[in-house]
């Protein structure tokens, strides 16, 4: 088994043709600040890097599914492996610099991810307003 974690996040990280490495360190710094976990009061007051908790990161070129027309989704919006291997790097490294462990899966290869989803909590990020 590759890539398990504990207490932590599971990222499907779909990196987009027009992503930078800005996109992927705005979105690390996001992840690792965003206030999900409960305080003692039973409050979302607490970030990943407040709870010690690590990371999964599998790549995920399919969230940019384009299933608006016919019955094939495009995946146009996806970057070439050449664009999206080394920000997927980037992002990852951005992770282990302040998290305590960061699995990855492996790039472009057919993989079976298992969660067991703990709570409520299920966001999608998206770096596109930050261009906007």
């Amino acid at each position: 088994m590759r890539g398990a974690i504990e207490r932590g996040f599971l990222i499907l990280l779909g990196v987009g043709q027009h992503d930078t490495a800005k996109e992927a360190e705005w979105l690390a710094d996001k992840v690792v600040n965003l206030r999900i976990f409960e305080d003692q009061a039973g409050k979302l007051n607490l970030s990943l890097l407040e709870v010690g908790g690590s990371a999964l990161v599998v790549s995920q070129f399919t969230l940019f599914g384009d299933c608006r027309k016919g019955r094939r989704p495009s995946f146009i919006g996806a970057a070439r492996p050449e664009l999206a291997v080394p920000l997927y790097e980037h992002f990852v490294a951005r992770l282990r610099a302040v998290l305590p462990r960061v699995e990855t899966g492996v790039f472009q290869t057919h993989m079976d991810v298992s969660l067991v989803n703990d709570g409520p909590v299920t966001l999608w990020l998206d770096t596109d307003d930050l261009r906007n």
